[in-house]
């Protein structure tokens, strides 16, 4: 028998099935919920430009044949790094009853691997400035607070 949860979880590519599970997990918490809005045709239609990107990956974590956290994977080819990719790490989400057990390390581990895999020569991301606990996470993992982030509604 596992010893935690993080000992038990796998990781595969979403599905379509998978969608509603990852909207939910995406939406239980009220930062992403308020810019996120009610499960419809553009969740759809973004998952299906995820699926169709061979420089994008949906991975959801399972554990027990449930779907308990989901990540999107960008590998962005690049000119500056020596023409390097970059592991683009977002939407990370642990189910709230499992937090604080390990997954998020295990998904952030499996993230890291994929990256390598796929030639990228480091991981990036970006976590609201009302993250701190998120943040803490991050850097426990060696990510660095580098750069300031800027965004510019299209």
């Amino acid at each position: 028998m596992p010893d935690s949860p993080a000992s038990a979880v796998t990781f595969r590519l979403a599905t379509r099935d998978d969608l509603p599970r990852i909207f939910e997990l995406i939406v239980d918490d009220a930062i992403a919920a308020a810019r996120t809005g009610e499960f419809g045709p553009a969740h759809v239609a973004g998952f299906e430009a995820i699926e169709a990107s061979p420089d994008n990956e949906l991975v959801v974590a399972e554990l027990d044949g449930a779907v308990v956290g989901c990540m999107q994977l960008t590998f962005v080819p690049g000119i500056s790094r020596y023409g390097a990719t970059r592991l683009l790490v977002e939407a990370v989400r642990i189910d709230a009853a499992l937090r604080g057990q390990g997954l998020g390390r295990a998904m952030m581990e499996h993230a890291h691997a994929r990256g390598r895999e796929r030639g990228c020569i480091l991981a990036q991301l970006t976590s609201d400035k009302q993250r701190p606990d998120a943040h803490r996470f991050y850097r426990s993992l060696g990510y660095a607070q580098s750069h300031e982030g800027f965004k510019l509604p299209l």
